[in-house]
């Protein structure tokens, strides 16, 4: 009986408030103490939340309001209706260079000396050209005559490398020596010109090949002008109703505003 009342005293001296097997004021576990350090090698008990990425900035170009044309090449027109909202920029890939052939280096009217693959025509800023001094009919010009649509450059100077592409649905109704005309399904009509010709009657040799869909190749950046000389470019018009007078005319509208609004989606992803 003496031998067990010892057992039993040494047991007891051996537990501490806070537990047998445990010295009197020494560190609590992470088994017994909630708020514990995890020892090394444990998972980490309140993983972090993955941090959401920051949006990218949009990407944007240097440009020029629109109506404001080269010094001297005439008066713009300064309508900002966005006359074809939602088209594909018409050429596949930038950069490109919104600006006068006529008017820029190596054009008749240009403002020194170079050529037409001088880098300052390859540059920004864009500039608007629609109604630039010329003897075509134009009623959306302040003098009733110009330039019908917008001169663009491709990313280099070179003919027959960048595709021109469909600014929407539709079907293409002409083949000319130096033009191509898309009805959208809008019913807005496109006009292109001065692509590589032998390459577009190549892609669309019968009237059963002419419906196209957005964003389908046309054909590629040249300088055919029907044996007239001018620079490597795309010219791109467009044709739209414009109420006047109590009634709807088709007519060639401003250019440039829908141009911005589509190379700024292609330019960020959202062509």
């Amino acid at each position: 009986m003496r031998r067990l009342a010892l057992a039993a005293l040494l047991l007891l001296t051996a537990c501490s408030p806070s537990g047998c097997g445990q010295e009197p004021g020494s560190p609590q576990t992470a088994d017994t103490n909630p708020e514990a350090e995890p020892l090394p090698g444990d998972p980490d008990p309140t993983p972090a939340e993955p941090e959401t990425p920051p949006a990218p900035e949009p990407v944007s170009w240097p440009h020029e309001p629109g109506g404001g044309l080269y010094p001297g090449s005439g008066t713009g027109a300064t309508d900002a209706t966005l006359w074809a909202a939602g088209i594909r920029f018409p050429m596949e890939a930038g950069p490109a260079y919104a600006n006068s052939q006529v008017y820029g280096y190596g054009g008749f009217a240009a403002p020194g000396p170079g050529s037409q693959c001088d880098v300052r025509n390859y540059s920004y800023p864009w500039r608007d050209n629609f109604c630039e001094t010329r003897s075509w009919t134009n009623g959306m010009c302040p003098a009733g005559k110009g330039h019908q649509g917008q001169d663009i450059r491709p990313a280099t100077c070179e003919k027959k490398v960048h595709w021109v592409v469909a600014a929407e649905n539709g079907r293409i109704t002409s083949i000319g020596s130096y033009t191509v005309t898309l009805l959208g399904d809008s019913g807005r009509i496109y006009r292109y010109l001065h692509m590589d010709m032998a390459g577009v009657n190549a892609l669309f040799p019968n009237a059963a090949s002419r419906n196209v869909t957005r964003g389908q190749h046309l054909g590629k950046v040249s300088a055919d002008f029907g044996g007239n000389a001018t620079t490597t470019h795309l010219h791109f018009e467009i044709k739209a109703p414009v109420t006047s007078g109590g009634g709807a005319t088709v007519m060639f509208v401003p250019t440039y505003s829908s141009l911005i609004d589509s190379y700024g989606r292609m330019l960020n992803g959202a062509a």
